[in-house]
């Protein structure tokens, strides 16, 4: 097994710990769309109590990767994924944390095309 492979394992491995289902393809398709961030310890995790981040996740991924108008919506989606995650949870990984969007949001077929 690879690092990366090892990684989405790691990342499933944590999903299930916190109860949360995923579905393979689209786990996959996202964590390898975020390429080698994900093993740089700042870039891997994603801090919600940080107003700049917040808004990267926003507008780099909710808004140019998958094509949303910008509102209200995308702000709500970001902090139920962050309650659904653990608001005392430090360590948000965003692999998990944009699974989650996408989900939340019903953009998977944006992903899987």
């Amino acid at each position: 097994m690879n690092k990366f492979d090892e990684k989405i394992s790691f990342y499933k491995e944590n999903m299930d710990s916190m109860g949360l289902p995923y579905e393979d393809e689209l786990f996959d398709k996202i964590t390898r769309g975020l390429g080698p961030s994900i093993f740089k310890r700042d870039a891997a995790s994603v801090s919600t109590s940080d107003e700049k981040e917040v808004f990267t996740v926003k507008h780099n991924f909710l808004i140019h990767k998958l094509g949303l108008k910008d509102g209200e919506y995308l702000d709500n989606a970001i902090t139920k994924v962050g309650v659904l995650m653990g608001k005392t949870n430090r360590v948000k990984y965003r692999a998990i944390f944009y699974y989650l969007l996408v989900k939340e949001l019903g953009q998977e077929s944006k992903i899987l095309s």
